[in-house]
């Protein structure tokens, strides 16, 4: 079931966040940075509080049996509706609970009337950055830099994010 995370959920969000892209917990999935980034943290209890106390900013949490097993973050910027910390746990994927996600997401911007969907992916990330383009996201071609603070771990090598979009229209929901 995917429903809308509150504060209640934000211990639990942490650990599954987390234990998806860092650590050795990550490597028993396929979402793991733990090769290009040095550090067991992707984010902390703060930042999800924040994010969900943030007025157009929601996440939407996979749970089954009470156990939440996926998540990601969607939040208005400048009119597009950002898609983030797309996370399932390393033991559970592989059972189509990104892609209930993903299209959770889709049905959000849909009703919230986005236009468009972006994200930031690592560069270096191929495996991610295809399975989003599989889904319809497209590289729009623009960059950002990967923060430098290593407030949440340290790039074992240079990494930049690329930007991907996907345009909503009548097809995305008959595809």
């Amino acid at each position: 079931m995917i429903s809308k995370a509150d504060k209640k959920d934000i211990p639990e969000l942490v650990r599954l966040i987390n234990s998806a892209y860092r650590g050795d917990e990550s490597r028993k999935g396929w979402t793991t940075e733990a090769d290009i980034i040095d550090g067991d943290k992707r984010t902390d209890e703060q930042i999800l509080s924040t994010l969900i106390a943030r007025d157009g900013s929601v996440i939407l949490k996979y749970s089954e049996e009470d156990k939440i097993s996926g998540c990601v973050h969607l939040e208005d910027q400048n009119g597009k509706l950002y898609l983030g910390m797309l996370s399932v746990s390393p033991v559970m994927q592989g059972k189509n609970i990104g892609k209930k996600l993903l299209l959770a997401s889709e049905e959000y911007a849909a009703k919230k009337q986005f236009d468009h969907i972006v994200m930031t992916v690592i560069s270096v990330r191929q495996e991610l950055i295809s399975w989003y383009e599989k889904h319809g996201y497209k590289k729009t071609g623009e960059t950002k830099p990967f923060p430098s603070d290593d407030k949440f771990g340290s790039p074992k090598q240079p990494l930049e994010f690329v930007v991907l979009e996907k345009q909503m229209d009548e097809r995305t929901f008959f595809d």
